[in-house]
């Protein structure tokens, strides 16, 4: 984990666990943590309501002019320069069937969520489209470009795999 250096960006598909990793690493090498889905989205309880997009990117940008963070989310609009400023790259490649089992486990019973809006998710028709529909593709996106990448990496392409890191890196969620 000390070779993703001090700016580490998170990378997978909706549900993948990003938000969860990125603050048991966040807590356990003091790092501050940025959810993007809170940048991007305009107001707590607004039902994922999006700021305007000029106000979404200088607030990214603002963020990854620190000097450390970690950073989760996909947005890839702003991932090129995310990518210019990161030290390290992690990659959640699980599948589309484990993504939609953990959104429905934790709209249904996992009230508050790490990175979430304020309030319990809501199972969504636009949510499970966007998991069976776009997912797939996001993935296939994220699996080239991860391939590309010269920045020191880590993949991990199950749920067992994601489990072994926290194992690996002494993470824990609590």
């Amino acid at each position: 984990m000390n070779a993703l250096g001090p700016r580490i960006c998170i990378l997978g598909p909706s549900n993948s666990g990003k938000s969860t990793l990125a603050t048991a690493i966040a807590r356990k090498c003091e790092l501050p943590i940025i959810h993007l889905d809170r940048l991007y989205h305009h107001y707590p309880q607004s039902s994922w309501y999006p700021r305007p997009a000029d106000e979404f990117l200088a607030l990214h940008e603002k963020a990854i002019a620190q000097e450390s963070w970690i950073m989760e989310g996909n947005y890839s609009r702003c991932l090129p320069q995310r990518l210019e400023r990161a030290t390290g790259v992690i990659l959640l490649d699980i599948s589309t069937a484990s993504s939609l089992l953990r959104y429905i486990r934790r709209t249904l019973w996992q009230p508050g969520r790490y990175g979430g809006m304020d309030g319990q998710d809501r199972l969504s028709w636009e949510m499970l489209h966007h998991i069976l529909f776009v997912t797939p593709g996001g993935r296939k996106r994220n699996a080239a470009l991860f391939e590309q990448l010269r920045l020191p990496r880590v993949r991990a392409g199950s749920v067992k795999e994601i489990e072994r890191l926290y194992m690996e890196w002494g993470l824990n969620t609590g």
